[in-house]
């Protein structure tokens, strides 16, 4: 098998027997890194400290993923000019906040016959969230229900100017 050594040198091929003498007299363990490699390759490492680290990466790699959270906002055809405009303002915190936005248009009733307004209502929050939402999934009616989801558009980062 080749050996690599604690510091990432090549100690070169050697038996198992002679490997493991060596690992014992470091008070090292020999861990087979490439079992499919010709000759095999083992390493000399403290098995204990490479777990630990390995869990600390984990870890840190948990801590910098994000959730993504889907809000859900419910309006009516027969939504006044005031109240569109505050669920517009609470829709553009959720999106800022990097939130995707499931936008409800619930129809009762005779409502139903004209779901058309409903498309109006999501057209026109579709043309005001342009600059910070992309439509995610297109509006559809499911039963006496119209739904449409927003997500945020990607932020460019600000060009760094330049040293000279």
């Amino acid at each position: 098998m080749r050996l690599v050594g604690p510091d990432g040198s090549q100690v070169g091929i050697l038996a198992l027997p002679d490997a493991l003498r060596i690992a014992r007299e470091l008070d090292l363990d020999l861990v087979e890194v490439a079992p499919q490699a010709k000759p095999p390759v083992c390493r000399l490492l403290d098995y204990g400290k490479y777990k630990y680290e390995l869990a600390i990466k984990e870890k840190e790699a948990r801590k910098k993923q994000s959730q993504v959270v889907v809000k859900e906002m419910k309006m009516r055809p027969k939504i006044d000019r005031h109240d569109y405009a505050t669920k517009r303002g609470h829709i553009e915190r959720f999106l800022n906040q990097g939130n995707k936005v499931k936008l409800t248009i619930m129809f009762r009733g005779r409502e139903m016959a004209h779901t058309d307004l409903g498309m109006k209502i999501l057209r026109r929050l579709e043309e005001d969230l342009a600059e910070i939402a992309q439509v995610e999934t297109p509006s559809k009616l499911d039963g006496r229900n119209m739904t449409m989801v927003f997500a945020p558009r990607k932020k460019r980062a600000a060009p760094k100017p330049e040293e000279s």
